[in-house]
């Protein structure tokens, strides 16, 4: 019997099915989740073969991945899902072909804090891999500033936001390829996210 969607792609975020769908996340790759909580984006990759490996500051969270890997039949061993920090990740340079970053670099502290989570997930990217990042910005609605880049959403939650000319210089620092245009979804009168995706030049 075939499976549903709901079985082949689990909860997974809209946007990183699209470069599924476009070839950009494929079987056999190497792919890191940096922030993969309890794995919503993962269920697709652990049935179609890819190498996964993922990490997360809830040991929860990794327990529930590994279980998961095990209940779907991916081979991999409990190693490849570690409880770690992503701005002191143990994985090499160069290490993964697709590196996914889903909804935790607004939860930086500060700038300083979100620049080494983003060198560290442009580290361990191997040279011609796509970085995917979903991530907190202002671009589309204004929010209270608390602090530097340090925002007050519409449920009283602090986030760390960047805009459109930061993340366009960021990229121009790493010299990155832009793989998509910024897309931005806004959240009526609560947040907006912002879909980033880059490319490391070989």
């Amino acid at each position: 019997m075939p499976l549903t969607l709901q079985e082949q792609f689990g909860q997974i975020d809209i946007y990183v099915f699209d470069q599924i769908l476009r070839g950009n996340i494929a079987e056999g790759m190497r792919v890191l989740d940096a922030g993969c909580g309890y794995g919503r984006n993962l269920v697709h990759l652990l049935r179609e073969g890819c190498e996964v490996f993922a990490l997360d500051a809830d040991g929860e969270g990794v327990e529930h991945v590994r279980q998961l890997a095990v209940s779907l039949g991916a081979g991999l061993p409990a190693e490849n899902f570690q409880v770690g920090l992503i701005e002191q990740m143990p994985f090499p340079d160069a290490f993964a072909d697709v590196v996914i970053c889903s909804s935790v670099l607004h939860f930086a502290r500060d700038d300083d804090h979100f620049r080494k989570m983003l060198s560290e997930l442009w580290r361990v990217l191997k040279p011609g891999g796509m970085l995917f990042c979903r991530l907190g910005s202002r671009i589309g609605m204004n929010f209270e500033r608390v602090r530097g880049h340090t925002y007050v959403i519409g449920d009283g939650s602090e986030w760390f936001l960047v805009d459109e000319a930061m993340l366009l210089d960021l990229g121009r620092k790493m010299n990155a390829v832009l793989v998509d245009p910024l897309k931005t979804t806004i959240v009526q009168d609560h947040r907006c996210m912002t879909t980033w995706v880059l490319r490391k030049r070989r």
